[in-house]
């Protein structure tokens, strides 16, 4: 003999308490029997009708409270219906000899009542003690022939006979319903538990290769039961399966079909709480449809903060991803990415999705690809995220409270401002300009198509969202670009609210960067968000704009960068540079000062060491010859300050430098005072340039 061990404190129910309903024709012994349960002896005198009790959660065997009602049809205050309203089951109660001719009319009264609020019924037979034999070979057929009665059974309030027990399988039947889970007719579970088990046989199989091996078995009982089952026990579970079954055991490991048998064998023999245990543990209710709560945990985001994954969230993706990728090619097929899915109710990846991140030459989903949409995801629309989580079972496989534990808020924006450092992995930058600039082949040549690739993207698949990886003084960041539609009068804050902004326009077409300028001047002009203009199209002829500035003179004009010249038609995968420098800019905004709100002249004002600081992180990108860092680089290149450098470097390390000059105090007074004098020198010919500047 098998069995699952089963801790009755530990049972995730979904229901707070329970209602039991006791109806029936006048005089079969309702309130006799409640008085009998509380008493614990058949009382004297009888009252109409007995007051409502409510049973402590610690005295009964699913530590639920428990409210047991006598429905009296005398009582005004509260119809039938009310109280079959508010009961989670109710109990028909008849003379033991009561035959079917005067039972059915009653039953089918009730029935009709319990069937507008699916409330479960359970036939007793009271006052079993005032006849020799049992009426269950009459109830049994009845029984059979509604669904909605849960059990039946006799009992007597004289006798104390199955009191008890009554109430316990009432409240069995609130708490672990037949009816969701299998079909008397049939002799089968339902089509919906079927498919909740099988979602969760997926899950518990940590390597997909359709078996659930001993470790995994053993992961399984103590996620749901809180106790490993010992080896004996597991292979009697297993011989169990193979006597009844031909397929149910594989390689030593429990197929489906042998776990679905089970569960079959546990409703079979009243086990019921064995698979409500299980199915509520992977967040069923009694509809067997996934929770609220189970899916959308609680997860309060303040403003101006975002959301990302965090480094657990990543290996359990990256679990998943390797244990569909059969073919280890890191990469998924379409049947690979079906098949990861099976665990949703619908397929939440459509065909855009291959268009938003990185695919190999066949269209399939990378590894880096398949991340970068989760991080989309997650950045975008968190509570989907979640959602996603919950049906991969990540609480489950991770051993959390919630999904809500993959997710990482980050620091408000105005913090890491003030900072001047994030720790930030996701950045957002929206590009912006007229239609047929060329936004679109710019955000997929991010993710690695030339212009031959992107001919091939049909029309409908096209996504405004392109998300892959960049590298940032050798970190790993993501950058999200977003193709923001080009009506200018209809720019929201929304569409404006980013770490980084790229206005595109076409060099061949003459009206395209007029655009560019007129949204820059109406709302990015007084931003301290970092802007990047790009000449798209580099490889077709330039034209001359119809604007007043030249694209040259206009970023001259308002400090930006040179437009960034760029091409997707290329042989090989376009270059990524423009992306490594708008993440960079991302996250280091206020290092580029020469965007920001503040004027030129503040910014060359600044302290040498804080200009020359942020400028040294970026001076890859930094050639303007007007900003600090450039003015103090060059003066240090000079050929006078080199052959001052040479001449001190000279003194130094020919003076003999006794152990007692290195104890001497005069000896690093002297230094200092050198050191401070011709910092002092520095900075006043560094003035003098400023200034003839």
């Amino acid at each position: 003999m098998f069995v699952f061990y089963f801790d009755h404190i530990k049972v995730a129910t979904m229901r707070k308490d329970v209602r039991i309903l006791l109806v029936g024709e006048p005089k079969v012994g309702k309130t006799s029997l409640i008085m009998s349960l509380v008493s614990e002896e058949f009382p004297d005198e009888v009252p109409l009708r007995a007051e409502e009790i409510t049973i402590p959660a610690d005295v009964t065997p699913e530590r639920v409270p428990t409210h047991i009602v006598d429905y009296s049809g005398t009582d005004t205050c509260t119809s039938l219906y009310d109280e079959t309203h508010m009961a989670c089951i109710a109990v028909l109660m008849s003379m033991p000899q009561a035959s079917p001719k005067v039972l059915i009319p009653l039953l089918l009264n009730v029935l009709i009542l319990l069937s507008c609020h699916r409330v479960p019924l359970i036939l007793v037979g009271n006052k079993s003690d005032l006849v020799e034999h049992s009426s269950m070979e009459t109830i049994l057929p009845i029984m059979n022939q509604y669904s909605e009665i849960e059990t039946c059974v006799e009992c007597s309030a004289k006798n104390l006979k199955n009191i008890s027990e009554l109430f316990y399988y009432a409240q069995k039947a609130v708490l672990h319903p037949t009816g969701p889970l299998y079909s008397p007719e049939d002799k089968e579970m339902k089509p919906s538990c079927i498919k909740a088990l099988t979602r969760i046989f997926k899950i518990s199989d940590l390597d997909n290769d359709g078996i659930l091996n001993d470790n995994e078995l053993n992961f399984f009982q103590r996620t749901c039961f809180n106790i490993p089952l010992a080896p004996q026990a597991l292979e009697d579970v297993k011989n169990v399966v193979r006597k009844n079954m031909s397929d149910g055991v594989k390689d030593n490991g429990l197929t489906l079909k042998g776990f679905l048998f089970l569960h079959t064998l546990f409703i079979q023999r009243g086990r019921h709480e064995t698979t409500w245990t299980v199915l509520r543990r992977f967040g069923y209710d009694d509809d067997l449809e996934l929770t609220q709560e189970y899916l959308f945990p609680l997860l309060k985001i303040p403003p101006d903060c975002t959301t990302e994954l965090n480094h657990n969230a990543y290996l359990f993706l990256q679990s998943v991803f390797d244990k569909h990728d059969k073919d280890r090619d890191c990469a998924l097929s379409p049947d690979e990415l079906k098949d990861l899915f099976k665990v949703f109710p619908y397929m939440p990846w459509g065909p855009d999705v291959n268009n938003t991140v990185c695919t190999n030459e066949q269209g399939w989903i990378t590894y880096q690809g398949y991340l970068s949409q989760w991080t989309l995801t997650t950045y975008l629309d968190v509570q989907r995220c979640l959602e996603y989580l919950g049906y991969l079972g990540y609480s489950i496989i991770q051993e959390q409270e919630s999904q809500t534990a993959a997710v990482t808020i980050t620091r408000n924006k105005r913090i890491d401002l003030q900072k001047k450092q994030t720790q930030r992995s996701v950045f957002l930058c929206n590009v912006l300009g007229a239609r047929g600039s060329g936004k679109s082949g710019f955000l997929q040549a991010f993710l690695g198509r030339n212009l031959a690739r992107q001919k091939r993207i049909r029309e409908d698949h096209m996504s405004y969202y392109a998300m892959s990886t960049t590298y940032v003084y050798g970190q790993e960041k993501y950058l999200l670009l977003h193709e923001v539609l080009p009506d200018f009068e209809f720019l929201s804050e929304a569409d404006l609210a980013c770490d980084v902004v790229c206005l595109v326009y076409d060099i061949s077409n003459p009206r395209s960067f007029e655009y560019c300028a007129k949204v820059y001047k109406k709302h990015l002009l007084d931003s301290k968000t970092p802007c990047v203009i790009i000449a798209a199209k580099s490889d077709l002829h330039e034209a001359r704009q119809y604007y007043s500035l030249s694209p040259l003179d206009f970023c001259r004009k308002h400090k930006l960068h040179p437009p960034q010249m760029f091409t997707c038609n290329t042989d090989e995968a376009p270059s990524k540079d423009i992306c490594t420098k708008l993440t960079t800019m991302a996250m280091y905004p206020s290092s580029f000062g020469f965007q920001l709100s503040w004027s030129c002249h503040m910014i060359l004002t600044l302290p040498v060491c804080v200009c020359f600081c942020s400028h040294a992180k970026l001076r890859c990108m930094c050639s303007c010859n007007r900003c600090t860092y450039c003015i103090c680089h060059n003066l240090l290149n000079s050929e006078l300050v080199r052959s001052v450098k040479a001449k001190l470097y000279s003194a130094v390390l020919n003076r003999h430098m006794t152990q007692a000059d290195l104890k001497n105090s005069t000896f690093w007074l002297r230094a200092s005072v050198g050191a401070t004098v011709f910092a002092v020198l520095g900075f006043a010919v560094y003035k003098a340039l400023l200034k003839h500047r």
